[in-house]
């Protein structure tokens, strides 16, 4: 008795073969869940582009010093001649909140390449060659694991002192061991691979093996996770100035400007919802840019009919 197959195609009348539609509810679903990804990614590309083009526009953008006081105007409210008000000190909040946007969003990126170039090293190292000190690297990162992070962070800042590129270095103490943990799971299941077997039979050595065939492999999780944490360090970089661990004054970023402003919540709101804005739109952006990567990227996401 033969099983009751559909066919994949049925023939016309003409005897040509036509191509059996796929069901309507697979298709919608698969075309909704497509669309939601390229909007993810282009929402949160967008919208960090519009960020970032601010930043970088701000001597075209306004005319203000970031840092000349002027008592005259000390806590003025959002007019012509201040767009976002001033704060205790006089100083133009629009020239601050820009060019504060340009310290934080670099630190956010040194901390990334930072933790990112040393973590992936150290997992590179720890996946490929194993052994001794395979293990003893990865018994390191468990233990900066073991530590909440932001804990962390500020025992290292307490250590090194304030400042902005002692509260980098903080961050990305942070951020080692967690892309050395996902670089060191993906380089031992790419060991595994045919084509890595195939390399060292052809008597490739291992510095060859990693560059041609590991990095690639492993550089789309390396993506997604840098560009989900460079929302992550800016959250951080902006807390460790918001403690006065980061930036000193009077040096503009947006953690440090919302600590200015945080005693005069109620007098001068501005001081702090501008900046805290700023921040808050930088850190969705990036989400929604991690969001998109990561789906596009990701090939273990689910894109078959079934799982859609």
């Amino acid at each position: 008795m033969q099983p009751n197959i559909a066919p994949l195609v049925t023939p016309e009348p003409d005897g040509r073969l036509a191509a059996e539609p796929v069901p309507s509810g697979v298709s919608g679903r698969r075309r909704v869940l497509q669309a939601l990804r390229h909007r993810s990614l282009f929402t949160g590309t967008v919208l960090c582009l519009v960020l970032v083009a601010l930043v970088l526009l701000a001597p075209l953008l306004t005319s203000a010093d970031p840092d000349i006081q002027d008592p005259l105007s000390a806590f003025a409210s959002p007019s012509g001649a201040h767009l976002m008000g001033a704060d205790s000190f006089g100083r133009d909040l629009l020239a601050r909140v820009l060019y504060g946007g340009r310290t934080t969003m670099i630190a956010s990126l040194c901390v990334v390449v930072l933790g990112g170039v040393i973590g992936t090293a150290l997992g590179l190292v720890a996946g490929y060659f194993g052994g001794v000190a395979g293990f003893v690297i990865m018994r390191l990162v468990d233990l900066l694991l073991a530590f909440p992070g932001i804990l962390l962070a500020l025992a290292v800042a307490a250590v090194l002192g304030p400042g902005l590129s002692n509260g980098v270095i903080a961050v990305a103490v942070i951020l080692v061991p967690v892309y050395a943990r996902l670089v060191e799971g993906a380089t031992v299941e790419v060991l595994h691979l045919p084509y890595v077997d195939a390399a060292v039979t052809l008597g490739a050595g291992p510095w060859q093996i990693i560059r041609r065939h590991i990095l690639p492999n492993v550089a789309s999780g390396i993506i997604v996770l840098t560009t989900s944490w460079l929302g992550i360090a800016a959250l951080w970089i902006a807390a460790l100035g918001f403690i006065g661990l980061g930036v000193q004054p009077p040096t503009a970023e947006w953690g440090a400007i919302l600590n200015d402003g945080a005693n005069y919540i109620t007098v001068a709101w501005w001081i702090t919802v501008f900046p805290g804005v700023f921040l808050a739109l930088f850190v969705v952006g990036v989400n929604l840019l991690g969001d998109g990567l990561r789906d596009e990227l990701d090939p273990t996401l689910s894109r078959n009919p079934s799982s859609s």
